[in-house]
């Protein structure tokens, strides 16, 4: 399995904003870590139609979202890769997004069981 082609692939997924060739990626039982929520994890989803909806969710909040300046990271031996990002947008309210990010993907059979995101928290203006 080449984990770094996927990632690739599943950003250039994410950038086209199309959810049937992004869950193509996931196993059935896969789980999903948003980096907003109620709890210390963010927002969970488990199961493809919820790992599903909960990705449909960003590209709703965020309809010009993008992943920019990507960059694949990846461990074979432990099945694992980590996609780091730019990811930018513009809220549906018009307020516009800039922040860093990543994604640690964990693979089985070739299939993502597991995405959890994190974001940068940004506060305040931009340093000089």
């Amino acid at each position: 399995m080449d984990i770094r082609s996927k990632l690739t692939a599943l950003c250039e997924s994410f950038n086209a904003h199309d959810l049937d060739s992004i869950m193509e990626f996931f196993a059935d039982d896969c789980v999903l870590e948003m980096p907003r929520g109620s709890e210390p994890w963010g927002s969970r989803f488990e199961g493809k139609r919820k790992v599903r909806d909960g990705l449909a969710t960003r590209f709703a909040g965020l309809p010009d979202v993008h992943y920019g300046d990507a960059e694949h990271f990846v461990d074979t031996m432990a099945n694992t890769g980590i996609s780091k990002w730019t990811l930018t947008g513009t809220t549906g309210e018009g307020k516009k997004i800039e922040v860093r990010g990543c994604d640690f993907y964990t693979f089985r059979a070739g299939e993502v069981i597991r995405k959890d995101s994190y974001w940068k928290i940004v506060e305040g203006p931009p340093s000089a």
